[in-house]
């Protein structure tokens, strides 16, 4: 199905991941969460237009994944107060829309997962500068 050429680039993308991974901080791996899992969106979109069921579940399942076992999991509930508990209820929320977007077949409802998504990867690229000024200054990393 694939060539050796398209393997080899795949290859080459899951070390450019793994490396980006090992190297980064805890701001910059939940920033690599929220992509990836716009990422894995925008790709069940595109099976969903082009009609291919099986890579459209596998894509929706792999955003699932990535905002329960990623983002949601990463959320310090214990310190993080009321912000926390709302990304809790936000990240419940959307693994929901998901699972109903799979089974529906609405773009609508990826679009709208994507969007909120979107959201939240923005404001905590804002926060970018905060970080670095903590990290800076000795001071843990900013609780979510």
């Amino acid at each position: 199905m694939f060539s050796q050429g398209n393997a080899g680039a795949s290859a080459y993308a899951r070390v450019g991941v793994e490396t980006g991974v090992m190297g980064a901080d805890p701001h910059r791996l939940i920033l690599m969460l929220y992509q990836g899992a716009r990422q894995a969106i925008a790709q069940a979109r595109m099976h969903l237009q082009q009609g291919n069921i099986g890579p459209r579940g596998e894509a929706i399942s792999k955003a699932m994944n990535i905002i329960a076992g990623g983002l949601q999991a990463s959320l310090k509930k214990d310190v993080g107060g009321d912000l926390a508990l709302r990304l809790d209820a936000l990240y419940n929320y959307m693994v929901r829309r998901l699972l109903d977007a799979n089974l529906e077949q609405s773009e609508a409802i990826l679009i709208e997962v994507d969007r909120l998504l979107a959201t939240l990867e923005e404001a905590w690229i804002g926060i970018s500068d905060q970080v670095a000024k903590r990290a800076a200054q000795g001071a843990p990393d900013a609780q979510r």
